[in-house]
């Protein structure tokens, strides 16, 4: 059996609520059969997202297909509405259900084309965790025959494991059980144009001479969005919340490291200053609060989770509060091209999961999708 400790970060979604999971549509259907094969090889190299938690520790045993793996052949056609609020009304269906497993894959077989839907605990890894895996099993299931798993090695970035290597830790989360999100919401969809999110970044460098980052422009828009549409943040600021990958400033770390690599940095901002500043000066905001990531900063934030921990401060050991912030998630950057199962990469890329007060940044074409949940 493999064990390994999860890590502080990892905790923070322990109480088994917080999942990633996308639809990928193809017009062209990939040989299942290869990526089943593809799934066994790679649950012993990705072995955490097929181990089961508890008590602080994840743990593999075997892989068992039937556990982890479905596949189903209707006899209709798969529609892909106009909208993307239609969108959501009509792919919910397709979520997979709850299990105690850290990762489902099920393959809907349609008469034109193929849904594939991967979920993961976020327990397992984050956004970036989930790609990289899904990119290596779209990699080894193009092969007519699989090399062993030595090969398979060779072919591409073996990920590693090691979720403590910056700092020792032991969690056994018998106290903290933060409480589930409101699942009744209200979505809500903007197009922006990602020239108009260039030349608001080049009038601030040459007005302000400071440099602000396209994903900055877009979580003011979106923050000034979520404050905007309703009136549930009665307080006097809002907390913004916006994962950070540490992956490349933590050479521990590196882009190998399978698992939860993210700082979730917290920054109060003034409900007024929300909704009355211009989205550059709002943006600036956000930019100077950002971070500067390094090894030590980053083992400070994994000992004030453990400090939260230690405390019992349930209220404040969750990745967002809902009640009193909102949390802005940029994926506009999905390796779609290395999700090629066979045939050709996805049609359609659609995220399942949806949170309140939550906001995410996709791409279509040269614009960029703000999808909100309030």
């Amino acid at each position: 059996m493999k064990e390994i400790n999860i890590s502080q970060v990892d905790a923070l979604f322990s109480n088994e609520y917080y999942q990633i999971e996308f639809l990928f549509y193809f017009k062209e259907e990939p040989n299942t059969k290869k990526i089943r094969n593809a799934l066994k090889k790679l649950s012993a190299i990705f072995w955490p997202m097929f181990g089961e938690y508890g008590n602080g520790i994840i743990s593999f045993k075997k892989y068992v297909e039937d556990e982890y793996y479905d596949e189903d052949v209707v006899d209709q056609e798969f529609h892909i509405p106009a909208t993307e609020k239609e969108r959501l009304a009509v792919y919910s269906q397709y979520k997979l259900p709850e299990t105690k497993k850290l990762f489902q894959l099920k393959i809907t077989q349609f008469k034109n084309g193929m849904v594939l839907v991967p979920k993961m605990n976020h327990l397992a890894g984050d956004g970036y965790s989930y790609f990289y895996f899904l990119s290596a099993l779209a990699q080894f299931s193009q092969h007519t025959l699989l090399p062993s798993k030595s090969s398979l090695l060779q072919l591409f970035s073996r990920p590693h494991h090691h979720r403590t290597i910056l700092k020792n830790f032991s969690f056994k989360g018998t106290d903290i059980n933060p409480s589930e999100q409101s699942s009744q919401f209200t979505i809500a969809v903007d197009e922006i144009s990602r020239r108009d999110v260039q030349s608001l970044i080049r009038e601030v460098s040459e007005s302000k001479n400071f440099r602000i980052s396209t994903n900055d422009v877009l979580s003011a828009m979106a923050v000034k969005k979520l404050v905007g549409a309703q009136k549930e943040f009665e307080g006097e600021f809002v907390e913004l919340t916006i994962p950070i990958d540490v992956r490349r400033q933590i050479k521990e770390y590196g882009r190998r490291f399978f698992g939860n690599g993210i700082m979730l940095h917290k920054m109060r901002l003034k409900k007024n200053d929300i909704e009355k500043l211009p989205t550059d000066e709002l943006a600036v905001q956000i930019r100077k609060s950002i971070p500067v990531v390094s090894k030590q900063s980053y083992v400070d934030y994994l000992s004030q989770l453990e400090e939260i921990i230690s405390e019992g401060k349930t209220e404040k050991f969750r990745p967002f509060d809902p009640e009193s912030g909102c949390l802005v998630t940029n994926i506009s950057r999905l390796p779609v091209d290395k999700l090629n199962f066979g045939t050709r990469p996805p049609d359609l890329i659609f995220p399942l999961i949806i949170e309140k007060n939550a906001a995410a940044v996709l791409v279509k074409d040269e614009n960029f999708i703000l999808r909100f949940a309030f």
